[in-house]
């Protein structure tokens, strides 16, 4: 094995004749010797777990933080964002099948190494408040983003997870101290969605956010809505009160809409009617803050006491920033979120 090639995983637990279980996410894929994950990643070589795109980048790019989504966490910041290859979903709309999905394009073997402390390096050099782990799914190559988000801390940088939340609660454990915010993807409030579509179930997800919110790592939610499999009233009404009953009324909805991708491309791009309905759940849910994620009709943040417009953000990115010291300035109600 070529060093810096394969580096041996975490998280993997040994089984009888050779097999291993990597609990890194909620697979919990058996692999025999030779095999891969769900992953596409992770390999079990003559009885040692080992991930193969450790270093190996396919994307790294300076974003707003808005575009993560993150509208309540150093709005107006810049974000040193990467990604490695690999995904343990296979979700059939994928918004970046191109990177995630595993493919001869996507072999880390074909990928320039990037260690930890260059990718310090270039977040600072950059400017950037954060290194976000994204594009592809951060769990994934959770090993780098250990390392990375542990010399990130120490630089005075902040962490960011995109995530669809699959890890394992060992896995969240292990960066926790690290980890600043989440963005976590659910992707419906169905678990038939989940199986038939995604290949995964839901239960674990709604518990990394639960166990997010515990330790205090700044969250936000996702759902990108896509026309007849999840933007149904029932779904969305159900997803909203489980949001504002289990994570707070404070946490940060946002309402994507969905584009002919990949595996999707006979449905329809969502309509605007269905990110209104979904907005609307989710106010009456008491949501104090629901977004629609790509639409800037829909990309204001206005005090819940009061309706001052606090923060407006046009393409993705801050345009004013009204807050004062978290506060809204007309009537000093307390905003959620993290500011500084």
């Amino acid at each position: 094995m070529a060093e810096k090639l394969l580096k041996e995983a975490l998280f993997a637990h040994a089984m009888p004749g050779q097999q291993l279980r990597c609990d890194l996410c909620a697979q919990h894929c058996l692999l025999k010797p030779g095999e891969t994950g769900v992953c596409g990643e992770r390999i079990n070589h003559q009885g040692v777990l080992y991930t193969s795109n450790y270093g190996r980048l396919i994307a790294a790019h300076v974003d707003p933080i808005e575009k993560k989504p993150l509208y309540h966490f150093l709005p107006g910041s810049r974000s040193f964002s990467i990604a490695a290859p690999g995904c343990n979903f296979r979700c059939e709309w994928c918004q970046n099948w191109d990177i995630s999905q595993a493919s001869a394009q996507n072999d880390p073997k074909r990928l320039a190494y990037v260690s930890p402390q260059a990718t310090v390096s270039q977040a600072l050099n950059a400017g950037c408040s954060s290194i976000s782990y994204t594009y592809t799914e951060p769990t994934v190559f959770f090993e780098y983003a250990l390392d990375a988000a542990r010399l990130a801390k120490e630089a005075g940088l902040r962490n960011v997870f995109v995530t669809n939340g699959y890890m394992t609660r060992d896995a969240l454990e292990a960066i926790t101290q690290f980890l600043d915010a989440a963005n976590v993807d659910i992707k419906a409030f169905s678990d038939e969605v989940y199986r038939n579509h995604i290949g995964a179930r839901l239960k674990p997800v709604l518990e990394s956010c639960e166990r997010m919110k515990a330790a205090g790592i700044w969250l936000e939610v996702t759902t990108l809505l896509i026309p007849g499999l999840n933007d149904d009233g029932e779904q969305l009404q159900a997803l909203a009160q489980y949001i504002a009953t289990r994570l707070g009324v404070d946490t940060p909805w946002h309402i994507s809409r969905y584009f002919p991708q990949y595996q999707f491309q006979s449905v329809p791009p969502t309509s605007l009617e269905s990110i209104a309905l979904a907005c609307r759940l989710g106010a009456e849910a008491g949501l104090k803050f629901v977004y629609g994620g790509n639409v800037s009709a829909w990309g204001e943040t206005h005090c819940p006491n009061c309706g001052a417009l606090l923060l407006s953000r046009q393409a993705l990115s801050l345009a004013f920033n009204h807050l004062k010291d978290g506060c809204c300035p007309t009537c000093g109600t307390h905003i959620a979120g993290v500011w500084a």
